[in-house]
């Protein structure tokens, strides 16, 4: 029997519903060539691309859907949502301010308002917006959320710290259920603290910096480290112990959050303090020396082109490890991927580990990364976890950002407070890495005339 044209949209929005995406995409593909005055199907058609990570294509299916119907309130959302995403703020804002009026008790708008202003790098005009939503709607996680990172990209550490402890109750993090007590500032004088990471290698290389406000309580410092970073963490200035996780057998009086310890340091002190001091192992320098032994005539450059594939912002901080091509075309520069991970794949397959040489898939844990950093000239990398080391490690380093960076990095300026020796590259428009690209082959062309 022949499908009907409702039940191959029912088909298509049960598939979709059941996160069967390729076959939802296709059957509203099959629906809408017959149907193509469908609002829903295409506002739904652009929701289902946005989640896939295909942002471009989400935008013209919701363009679709809004051309359609302007006024439909699930419409508005999804287009203002996928405005959002691409930095399309002045629209998405426009949106989102006639559905914030027509439903005032929409707290999530209110946050996505926020969010848009923060996004433009109007860090005050978020402020403002958010406290007034928060006087209303004062338990509101997503509310404290938005605030805390304006707060943050402002530079008010002090209280943007104490903000941010909300993303507690924000639904991302696993709250702590331990059998010992968070430390809130009791006398530490013969205790264990336990100090615990929260989210990924890159925000414990960062703020690896206020470990040392322990130093000289009285208390054993344990620090619990993932094994990748376990190398790069040894001799930790106020550091007794790293252990990989807690275990039934972890005996400790209290525990705190490495990053609560930023927020304790912030309240007495307004300057950043300088990166911890990281450890590169002899052997890492070795491997390091030896894999670069054929070029050391050349401008060693090591480069990252993405983070973590699993981060849910890699999409925009990240870029295609063929943006690094143009680079390899200066005289007397050879590149060095530093990157180790599933992006690889493309990598060999188009034959760019021709031009740069592929270092990183052999490195045992980023004490080997930093090994090969400090045998680099330079290092370009996005905005991830490398940048951290580099920055840590002192050596030059040239971070590329996407328009929407994260807080430490701010929205303007060459430089950030929190890695004086680490040069900044700005992303102008969102999703084009091409006048940024450019824009570091020049300094780089620039650097090694020099």
């Amino acid at each position: 029997m022949a499908q009907t044209l409702g039940e191959l949209r029912q088909k298509a929005v049960k598939a979709h519903q059941a996160g069967a995406l390729e076959k939802a995409a296709r059957d509203y593909a099959s629906y809408l060539a017959q149907v193509p005055g469908d609002v829903g199907i295409w506002s739904n058609l652009g929701v289902l691309h946005r989640v896939a990570g295909r942002h471009k294509m989400s935008l013209r299916a919701q363009e679709r859907a809004y051309a359609l119907d302007q006024k439909d309130t699930g419409v508005r959302n999804n287009m203002a949502n996928i405005l959002s995403d691409i930095g399309q703020y002045d629209r998405s804002l426009a949106l989102r301010y006639e559905l914030a009026a027509e439903q005032p008790d929409d707290v999530n708008q209110l946050a996505m308002i926020g969010r848009c202003l923060r996004g433009k790098g109007d860090y005050a005009g978020a402020i403002s917006y958010l406290k007034s939503a928060i006087q209303k709607y004062p338990e509101d996680a997503e509310l404290q959320m938005q605030l805390a990172f304006a707060q943050l990209g402002a530079g008010d550490y002090r209280t943007g710290l104490q903000t941010y402890k909300a993303r507690w109750a924000a639904g991302e993090l696993q709250p702590r259920a331990l059998p010992f007590p968070e430390w809130q500032g009791e006398p530490l004088k013969g205790k264990t603290i336990v100090v615990l990471p929260e989210q990924g290698f890159g925000d414990a290389v960062l703020f690896a910096r206020f470990l040392s406000i322990l130093k000289g309580r009285g208390a054993t410092v344990q620090l619990v480290a993932k094994r990748p970073l376990m190398r790069l963490f040894e001799a930790f200035d106020g550091v007794d112990e790293m252990i990989a996780d807690l275990t039934r057998d972890t005996k400790a009086d209290y525990w705190v959050n490495m990053m609560d310890l930023a927020a304790i340091y912030f309240e007495t002190e307004t300057h950043v303090p300088p990166p911890a001091r990281l450890n590169v192992p002899k052997a890492a320098k070795d491997r390091a020396a030896t894999m670069t032994a054929a070029h050391t005539d050349r401008f060693k450059v090591g480069v990252v082109w993405t983070g973590s594939v699993t981060y849910k912002g890699n999409a925009f901080r990240s870029f295609s490890h063929t943006d690094f091509l143009p680079l390899t075309d200066v005289p007397g520069v050879q590149l060095f991927s530093l990157y180790k991970g599933p992006e690889l794949k493309g990598f060999y397959a188009d034959g760019t580990d021709g031009l740069i040489v592929d270092v990183g898939s052999s490195e045992q844990d980023f004490a080997d990364c930093a090994g090969m950093m400090q045998a680099m000239d330079l290092v370009i990398t996005s905005d991830t976890a490398t940048a951290h080391v580099a920055g840590s490690l002192g050596v030059p380093v040239w971070t590329v950002l996407h328009w929407d960076a994260f807080w430490v990095w701010r929205h303007k300026g060459e430089t950030t407070d929190w890695y004086p020796g680490m040069q900044l590259f700005r992303q102008e428009t969102p999703l084009d890495w091409g006048d940024v690209m450019t824009e570091v082959k020049a300094a780089l062309e620039k650097k090694v005339k020099v």
